[in-house]
């Protein structure tokens, strides 16, 4: 019985000892990770709005809302996570960056920036995270896929294979994965069009 209950204590003095120390690395890393998350933000949001100097937080965003201009537009199986607000060098608001996800990667979520200027032009895009296929679904990545998206002005993306007037190629084995980044861009453009005050026909 002594026995049992000397084993009891040791193992209860190991499992504090090391959930101490996980809580221990977690509060020295957690700071590290989380800059370098910005960082990444930071630099997707450059990317895909080359002119803007800085960004900052759109705190007039509203998940629910945007969840209600997506079902309106009927663009289903993307989600709005977060905006953000461009500004060039006098501090003038030049566009918005979008973060938007499709839940309907082949592989899983795919999540994207879009940039779209004050006139709704889609300035960019860039994949902040995927899982697709290699050598199919990956190419997303690639710059000859996402230069589709640039310097953009419509009210909607269209893959080719599902309309032949439509604007964006789709990669080779990779239908899904190109559905699901340009719903996702449309996903972003929608809410800009509806929520942000914007109009291609401005």
């Amino acid at each position: 019985m002594n026995k049992i209950v000397k084993n009891a204590l040791i193992l209860t003095a190991i499992t504090l000892v090391s959930g101490l120390l996980l809580g221990g690395v977690y509060e020295i890393t957690k700071e590290p990770i989380q800059a370098s998350k910005e960082k990444a933000k930071q630099e997707a949001y450059k990317s895909v709005m080359s002119d803007a100097e800085e960004f900052e937080p759109d705190n007039s965003f509203d998940e629910k809302k945007a969840e209600k201009i997506l079902e309106k537009n009927k663009i289903n199986g993307c989600y709005l996570s977060e905006v953000a607000v461009g500004k060039d060098k006098s501090g003038k608001e030049i566009g918005y960056v979008i973060t938007s996800t499709s839940k309907e990667g082949y592989g899983g979520e795919i999540q994207i920036s879009v940039g779209v200027s004050m006139d709704g032009t889609v300035t960019g895009i860039e994949i902040l995270s995927i899982n697709e296929t290699a050598g199919l679904g990956m190419q997303a990545t690639e710059p000859e896929f996402k230069k589709q998206f640039e310097n953009v002005k419509t009210d909607k993306f269209e893959v080719k294979k599902d309309n032949p007037k439509g604007n964006v190629d789709a990669l080779s084995g990779a239908t899904i994965t190109t559905r699901a980044v340009t719903n996702a861009v449309n996903a972003g453009l929608s809410y800009f069009q509806d929520a942000l005050g914007g109009s291609v026909n401005e």
